[in-house]
């Protein structure tokens, strides 16, 4: 399943570099992202809680830090494992940031894979909650902007 979109953000694009390549910036724009954990400057692990459809998940998640190019481009690598539940999450992600006038435009796209009984819930439900939660963590990260690029959320 791949997601693409992008992101305009009134603030300079080495100030939205700066918080995106923050893994605790980055997790709290995501909802149901707990004990996020550094084991080295490019590799987290955290918890990640979600509800699909009607099915509540809890995902064991390993975050690689795969390439970042300031101010310009973050990749990265997920892999998860969903806690008494047959399957698995892998996921790449790549990010590539613009300027224009002062404003900043987030450019993304990930690629999804859901395997075991995960992935048998269906494109559509699957689609349909990667649509939200790409909604939400815009509103999060355009919220945490709206009063400076350095604000504290």
């Amino acid at each position: 399943m791949r997601v693409e979109g992008e992101i305009e953000v009134d603030a300079p694009r080495d100030a939205v570099f700066s918080r995106l390549s923050d893994a605790r910036f980055f997790a709290s724009c995501i909802d149901g992202v707990s004990e996020l954990t550094e084991i080295d400057p490019t590799h987290y692990s955290a918890s990640f809680a979600t509800k699909i459809a009607y099915m509540r998940f809890n995902f064991k998640v390993n975050v690689e830090m795969s390439r970042v190019v300031p101010p310009e481009t973050i990749e990265a690598k997920v892999e998860g494992t969903p806690m008494g539940v047959v399957g698995r999450l892998t996921a790449t992600a790549a990010t590539r940031l613009t300027e224009a006038g002062g404003k900043t435009g987030i450019h993304y796209a990930i690629d999804a894979i859901l395997a075991g009984k995960l992935g048998s819930i269906g494109q559509p439900v699957l689609k349909a909650k990667a649509k939200e939660m790409e909604k939400q963590f815009a509103q999060r990260l355009l919220k945490a902007f709206a009063s400076g690029p350095e604000s504290k959320s």
